[in-house]
């Protein structure tokens, strides 16, 4: 796993798109990290196109996520994104590309992005969190009496998955354009760790 580090004068903007070849930089975390938002600035940094995963599963199945949840359950919530999800990733690429707060803890999941992405985990804590998604009112998974609770048990099951990804950058009450440089500087270091103990670039 790799933190946040300086950003290497070798690696420009360009040069981090050839490092990446047809490989997705995969953005993983809790709803209200800020996964969209920080990934639309990191994709036009990149000049790589944006998708996010949640939109391309409303589009394909022509219903919002709460009606999906709602409709089918969860299960066959988590279903249908993992299919999209692995769509998204043999298909198109290079890209940049959101995923849904429970999406990394799909074992196929997160198979799917090691083999065809850089996976980077935004962590934030949960003051911040709540504050976000107090705002919006469609979280399925928060429809309940008291969310803050709902919001860190969801925290103590996923984090120690999501501290899994390759990246981890921590999101705060910040700029979007300053976290997003973050993230570009953590790639660098990323590609330059990576390239340092010889492993190569994968294809």
């Amino acid at each position: 796993m790799t933190t946040q580090t300086a950003l290497s004068p070798i690696l420009d903007h360009a040069t981090l798109r050839e490092r990446l070849g047809t490989r997705s930089v995969v953005f993983v975390g809790l709803m209200g990290a800020g996964k969209t938002a920080i990934g639309r600035k990191v994709a036009g940094m990149l000049g790589l196109p944006f998708i996010d995963s949640d939109h391309e599963i409303e589009a394909v199945s022509r219903m919002t996520i709460p009606d999906l949840f709602e409709r089918y359950g969860e299960a066959e919530f988590r279903a249908l994104e993992q299919r999209v999800i692995h769509r998204l990733l043999t298909e198109n690429g290079p890209q940049v590309l959101s995923t849904g707060g429970g999406a990394f803890m799909n074992e196929q999941t997160r198979e799917a992005i090691a083999e065809h992405g850089v996976s980077v985990w935004l962590k934030a804590d949960l003051d911040l969190l709540m504050e976000r998604v107090s705002k919006k009112q469609n979280r399925p998974l928060l429809k309940n009496d008291d969310p803050r609770a709902v919001l860190q048990r969801l925290m103590d099951v996923r984090y120690p998955v999501y501290a899994t990804a390759e990246i981890t950058v921590t999101t705060r009450d910040e700029r979007k354009e300053v976290i997003a440089a973050e993230v570009v500087e953590a790639l660098a270091g990323h590609f330059d760790m990576t390239a340092d103990a010889g492993e190569g670039e994968r294809s």
